[in-house]
């Protein structure tokens, strides 16, 4: 199977892959997010890794929030929004490239 025949299957199982290129960026309804984000849903959104995300709440940069006896972290959609600059009490900031 040839790289174009690989392409084109991950396109139609709508595998995203992360090039770092504006022009690959996802559009994101900020309206459509959860209240509450994973590490892994900041990550993915501020485009760094999860271990960065972790680390930004010990030094007090983004507060976590933890949930059940495993300590599982959940960020409040509100602090993401405004690590990217994003008013929240805007009307027309309904989109944010990620």
């Amino acid at each position: 199977m040839s790289t174009d025949q690989y392409a084109s299957s991950d396109e139609a199982r709508g595998v995203v892959k992360k090039t770092g290129k504006v022009e690959d960026a996802v559009k994101l309804d900020i309206n459509n997010l959860p209240d509450l984000l994973t590490v892994k849903e900041v990550a993915n959104l501020l485009r760094v890794s999860p271990l960065t995300v972790k680390r930004w709440g010990a030094r007090g940069k983004l507060s976590a929030i933890r949930i059940n006896s495993r300590g599982d972290r959940r960020y409040k959609k509100e602090a993401v929004l405004w690590l990217l600059g994003v008013d929240t009490s805007g009307a027309d900031t309904s989109e944010v490239t990620a």
